[in-house]
């Protein structure tokens, strides 16, 4: 793969200078986007309101919307019991609507992996989107089947809040759509990289949780990704250094991070933040590291697709994520 060019055409850049051109010339049919079914396969939804708004925004980007029955279902944390959160998934691949988009994260995808029947998710052909706990899905699903998956907007945090992040809407259904080919996003701090691989991951602390089970994909020469919330850098720093005993991330082309958020630094850190994460991650794994992904627990994100052939190339101050070659 040739590096690509900074070129606006080719889709989104994501920074401060952000350029968006929506012009696309493809010859090969785009798959279906045209419906999206909502469903809570993890946590409880908190407030309603915000599910029917993120429907009506979901409606006005030309997407039909259908809540799953037991999407705003309650017992204790989860949204309703591990029978109903199962059955929401069954439910989903049968209807008829291409797309099936959780509501929410939060906690409880882990219980139901050794439950789900993975061989009906895959052939339904759905393209399930998801983000943070929905992580065990996408990798389930993808060690399980080979199938491709995304990781990206949710219901309730990217369209049910006051106000919908242009970009996150544009590269959803960009991705939906199969109209987006390469997304080059602005980084600081990127090591020289061009390579190939699949692309996997999602939130660290999900994927690490992962290790040891069936769940986790056994991917050699990927592309990782990772984000998470609420994680000071010390426990993420414990985290990387699982997966890099365990032997994986030095099985990868490159590690990209994306935003890791919302935790405090402590007075006695003394200067230990994330960047000195990812400088002992550089010296220790000796795989390119690219930071600056836009994805995690923040308003501007892209949606992924976990399992596909992707393409990743850096020069200076940009990263390419190349995610359809048809072209090049």
């Amino acid at each position: 793969m040739s590096t690509p060019t900074h070129d606006h055409d080719h889709g989104p850049t994501c920074g401060d200078d952000c350029g968006h051109d929506h012009s696309h010339d493809h010859a090969h049919s785009l798959p279906d986007a045209r419906g999206i079914y909502l469903i809570s396969p993890s946590s409880a939804v908190r407030d309603p309101a915000t599910v029917e708004l993120a429907r009506e925004r979901l409606q006005q980007q030309g997407f039909k919307t259908a809540l799953d029955r037991t999407a705003l279902a309650e017992h204790q944390r989860f949204a309703g019991t591990d029978a109903q959160r199962l059955a929401c998934l069954t439910r989903a691949t049968k209807q008829k609507l291409p797309i099936v988009m959780v509501t929410r994260g939060g906690y409880g995808m882990g219980r139901l992996l050794d439950q789900i029947d993975w061989k009906a998710m895959a052939d339904s052909g759905k393209r399930f989107v998801g983000l943070s706990d929905f992580t065990a899905f996408n990798l389930g699903l993808l060690a399980k089947t080979g199938a491709v998956s995304y990781s990206g907007a949710t219901a309730v945090a990217d369209f049910g809040g006051k106000k919908v992040d242009d970009l996150t809407e544009a590269l959803f259904g960009e991705v939906m759509r199969g109209e987006l080919e390469i997304l080059s996003f602005e980084t600081q701090d990127a090591d020289a990289v061009d390579a190939r691989g699949i692309l996997w991951g999602g939130n660290l602390a999900m994927v690490t949780s992962l290790i040891g089970t069936p769940y986790m994909p056994k991917i050699r020469g990927g592309i990782l990704f990772l984000e998470d919330v609420a994680e000071h850098p010390y426990r993420v720093e414990r985290m990387l250094i699982q997966l890099w005993q365990a032997g994986i991330l030095a099985k990868q082309k490159a590690i990209v991070l994306g935003r890791f958020t919302d935790y405090k630094l402590a007075p006695h850190d003394k200067g230990y933040d994330l960047h000195e994460v990812v400088a002992w991650l550089r010296k220790t794994v000796k795989v390119p590291v690219i930071t600056g992904l836009p994805y995690g627990h923040v308003a501007t994100k892209a949606t992924l697709p976990i399992g596909q052939k992707v393409g990743i190339a850096t020069e200076k101050g940009l990263a390419h994520l190349v995610l359809d070659e048809h072209h090049h």
